[in-house]
């Protein structure tokens, strides 16, 4: 008896973690909580496979009892041999249909959901965006636009957009669970898929394949805007401009150092045309992340710069001049911070983005 009471509490108490930690993650960062086309999908799938497995346990389960109760050893028959039901060509065959109709069940609606979700038939009349991975961050290229930015990806709300996906090094793999799925991200060929958001809000985007030292911090995320805010933020892209004067005594001196020590990899304009070395910082005031990963602030971003192989082992930024041969101070980095928190799309940032920031703030 004691034997079995320790089991039970194993077992309760396993099921009790398992509801709490059912409650932990973030809402914008799960399959289970769709927010766009994609996701949908995908949860509709996961219901119906669900709702298949059930009902198989319920029957198996069922059957099981019903047999060990019918048919158990009774007193009187210890070498009584039930009657065999080897060659029942009845059975045989209900046994072999039932599942090939679970799995139609199941294949139906994921063959045609796959169909759907590769559909380019709205491509030209749509938001186009080049996706670029890179070890360990994302470049976004608008095409039509003729702009570019890194690491925070700007939509519209209910509105379809077709990614077009290449490496410029290894495999990526550019997975939004919120609103869509995942998609390969290779250095030889580019994939292209669709997302479309039904809520504003900045959602959290993840690599799913292995691609280093950083691989679990390869996050990117995407900010989803009213028409009326996306077209603001196209406007203040495409009149950002590398000629762009600082305007505090501390961000004027940090933008001479960045000038200095910087400029050769990061762009503060979204210009198309420039060279894809290090993340454009043409909107970096408006970000909701500092290296994607650390709350955006001041000291994050002094952090960041004295320190990267800290925050992102691994990363392209290692091999910065100024980390070789120390010439830039902590109280330079503030400077350069400084520098970097004026570049801005808009005078503000979008109410997606202020929600954020406060709610990350709050949780950490």
């Amino acid at each position: 008896m004691k034997k079995w009471m320790g089991k039970i509490r194993t077992l309760s108490l396993f099921s009790f973690l398992v509801i709490i930690l059912s409650a932990c993650g973030k809402e914008n960062l799960t399959a289970l909580v769709p927010k766009g086309y994609g996701s949908e999908q995908s949860f509709n799938i996961i219901l119906i496979s669900i709702l298949v497995m059930i009902f198989v346990f319920i029957v198996v389960m069922v059957i099981y009892i019903y047999v060990i109760m019918k048919f158990r050893q009774k007193k009187g028959q210890e070498n009584y041999v039930p009657k065999q039901s080897e060659g029942n060509k009845t059975l045989e065959v209900v046994w072999t249909v039932i599942p090939i109709l679970l799995l139609i069940i199941i294949a139906v609606p994921t063959i045609a959901s796959t169909y759907d979700l590769a559909d380019e038939s709205k491509k030209e009349d749509s938001i186009n965006i080049n996706v670029q991975g890179m070890q360990f961050w994302w470049n976004f290229k608008y095409t039509n636009e003729e702009i570019q930015t890194s690491q925070e990806l700007y939509i519209p709300v209910n509105e379809k957009v077709y990614l077009n996906m290449m490496s410029s090094d290894v495999i990526h793999s550019f997975w939004l669970p919120s609103i869509s799925g995942k998609m390969d991200v290779n250095p030889d060929n580019e994939n292209t898929m669709f997302i479309e958001a039904f809520e504003e809000g900045v959602y959290w985007g993840k690599c799913t394949e292995f691609c280093g030292d950083s691989h679990s911090l390869m996050d990117f995320k995407v900010v989803v805007v009213s028409q009326e805010e996306y077209d603001q933020w196209i406007e203040g892209m495409k009149n950002t401009s590398p000629e762009y004067t600082a305007e505090s005594t501390s961000a004027q001196e940090g933008q001479e150092l960045f000038q200095n020590s910087c400029i050769n990899c990061h762009a503060i304009d979204a210009s198309a045309n420039n060279p894809i070395v290090g993340p454009n910082l043409a909107d970096f005031g408006d970000r909701t992340k500092v290296a994607a990963i650390k709350n955006y602030s001041k000291e994050a971003i002094v952090d960041w710069i004295m320190d990267p192989a800290s925050i992102k082992p691994g990363n392209g930024m290692l091999g910065a001049p100024y980390l070789q041969d120390n010439s830039i101070q902590e109280e330079d980095a503030e400077k350069i911070a400084d520098f970097l928190m004026e570049l801005k799309a808009t005078d503000e940032p979008v109410e997606s983005v202020k929600k954020f920031r406060e709610n990350e703030a709050e949780n950490n």
